[in-house]
């Protein structure tokens, strides 16, 4: 089978990016993104993978992310509109823990899939994820930078906690940026000699604790599943209620509901 996992948060912010005007502009981006990606992968099944409150990595640090500015009232609304839409009228499978990050839910399900021999697609621009391929196969696609993200020849999840991820406020060993962090990788002696001051090695097992994704497959009933079914008629009558009219012309619309005819939302077994 062929297994398509969408970092949800990850796609509704980058619908930030594109047609500007009006209230609904983020969910016509969004949408008006997701048929090229489903067609240009072809899945059997879609996961669409919502965040849960990172409790896990809180408990290690209380200032992970905490320099994130919280999104605009606008935002939020057009990220719930989205999700409700999703949930309501398409085959996706969406699925998320309510004490564990979106990536942790993701690397779960893709380990789960490969194991089985399932080919798995992560849709993500979330840097994090290239640690998985350090631990099984599986395809990494950047949807910014519309390209697959190559497998490093270092242990990622090394090399992340000795610079630090500035992205979500985790400070690195003090002195060590990109190119020191990659000496030290790929020499373990190094890497050892550098670990045995005290500070440093602090920092750096605290790094790899929140940066290591989470197995979460002896918790796999904890995760809430929503099974969704396609509702084009009732998805089109919100398209026209938001008048995306470019997307409602006989042609454009045919090639959207075309595009995930052959999806179905079915529990894992």
């Amino acid at each position: 089978m062929n297994i398509l996992l969408l970092d949800a948060y990850n796609l509704i912010h980058r619908a930030r990016s594109g047609y500007t005007k009006g209230d609904y502009a983020i969910v016509y981006n969004f949408f008006r993104g997701i048929r090229p990606i489903v067609e240009k992968f072809n899945p059997d099944k879609v996961y669409f993978v919502l965040e849960g409150y990172p409790q896990f990595r809180l408990d290690i640090d209380k200032f992970y992310k905490s320099d994130r500015k919280r999104p605009d009232g606008s935002f939020l609304n057009q990220k719930n509109i989205i999700i409700e839409l999703v949930k309501r009228c398409m085959p996706f499978v969406t699925a998320r823990h309510a004490e564990f990050e979106c990536d942790d839910v993701i690397a779960t399900l893709a380990a789960i899939h490969a194991t089985r021999g399932d080919n798995c697609t992560i849709i993500s621009s979330d840097s994090d994820f290239i640690q998985l391929h350090n631990t099984f196969d599986l395809n990494l696609y950047n949807p910014i930078k519309k390209k697959f993200i190559e497998k490093p020849d270092y242990d990622y999840v090394i090399w992340k906690s000795l610079r630090g991820d500035a992205t979500d406020n985790i400070p690195g060993i003090k002195g060590i940026g990109d190119k020191t962090a990659l000496k030290l990788v790929k020499n373990p002696k190094l890497l050892k000699e550098t670990l045995q001051d005290n500070e440093k090695r602090s920092i750096f097992e605290r790094n790899v604790n929140l940066i290591r994704l989470v197995d979460l497959s002896k918790k796999i009933h904890e995760v809430e599943f929503n099974y969704g079914k396609s509702s084009m008629d009732i998805l089109y009558e919100s398209f026209y209620g938001f008048e995306f009219h470019s997307m409602l012309n006989e042609k454009t619309w045919n090639k959207f509901c075309k595009t995930f005819e052959g999806l179905h939302a079915t529990p894992i077994r």
